[in-house]
């Protein structure tokens, strides 16, 4: 195994850190997508409640 050469052992450790950037990069993507996705869900429930009132006090007139 010592009888390689030195760039290889470059190209092997180029690629482990590739591996590792991409699967650190796509659970950080994640987290954002979710928060984002409860963002926007938060604001169509408020949109939701608002209509409920809305129409309640329609009702109650």
């Amino acid at each position: 195994m010592l009888s390689m050469p030195w760039w290889i052992y470059l190209v092997v450790a180029g690629i482990i850190f590739s591996g590792y950037m991409a699967v650190r990069t796509a659970a950080k993507e994640r987290e954002i997508d979710e928060s984002f996705i409860e963002k926007e869900g938060e604001i169509y429930m408020e949109r939701i409640r608002k209509e409920r009132e809305r129409r309640q006090q329609a009702k109650s007139l």
